[in-house]
C-alpha cells in the first residue's frame, strides 16, 4: 500500500507528463489530485498507461524488488503488443510471463490476482493462434465510428 506522500508524489508524475498529439488522452485531465486517483480511463489509457508510463510514475516510489517486478509485466506487455513478433521467441515470452507472475505473487497479496492477472498466462498463446494483438484491437474501428457518428444527428 502506497502513503499518501508517495501517491501525490505519483499522481503529480501523471499531471505533468505530455504525450504526442492523438497518442492517448489528456492524462493530466484524467488524474485527480484531490481523490489521488485515476478517473474516466478508456481502455486505450489503460494500456498506454501500463506500456509506456507506469514504470516511469512509478520511478522512485516503490521498493525496488516491487519496482522492477512491475516494471518487467510492463516491458512484457509492450514485446506483446508490439507489431512485429518473432515466432522462435515465444516459449521466451512464454517463460517472462510465469516468472513475471511468480514474482508478483511474492509481492502482493493474493487479492491482488484475479482472473486478469492469470489472462497474462494466455496472451502468449493467443499470439501463437491468431496472429499480433494489434491486429485484433478495437481502437481504429471505435475511431471511425466516432467520425460515422459524427455525420448524424442521432448521436446513438
Amino acid at each position: 500500500m502506497m502513503s499518501t506522500t508517495k501517491k501525490k508524489f505519483f499522481c503529480h508524475c501523471l499531471k505533468n507528463v505530455k504525450v504526442p498529439q492523438g497518442y492517448s488522452s489528456n492524462i493530466k485531465s484524467l488524474v485527480s489530485a484531490n481523490n489521488l486517483k485515476l478517473v474516466g480511463l478508456k481502455s486505450h489509457d489503460c494500456h498506454i498507461l501500463m506500456q509506456q508510463l507506469l514504470p516511469v510514475a512509478l520511478g522512485g516510489i516503490l521498493p525496488d524488488k516491487v519496482r522492477v517486478s512491475i516494471t518487467r509485466l510492463c516491458f512484457f506487455l509492450n514485446e506483446i503488443y508490439s507489431k512485429v513478433i518473432n515466432p522462435q521467441q515465444l516459449d521466451d515470452l512464454e517463460n517472462k510471463a510465469s516468472i513475471i507472475i511468480c514474482q508478483l505473487d511474492m509481492y502482493f497479496p493474493p487479492s491482488f490476482f484475479d482472473i486478469m492477472i492469470h489472462l497474462v498466462f494466455h496472451l502468449v498463446r493467443e499470439i501463437r493462434l491468431c496472429g499480433p494483438v494489434f491486429l485484433r484491437w478495437m481502437y481504429p474501428v471505435e475511431q471511425y465510428m466516432k467520425v460515422l457518428k459524427s455525420y448524424t444527428k442521432n448521436q446513438y
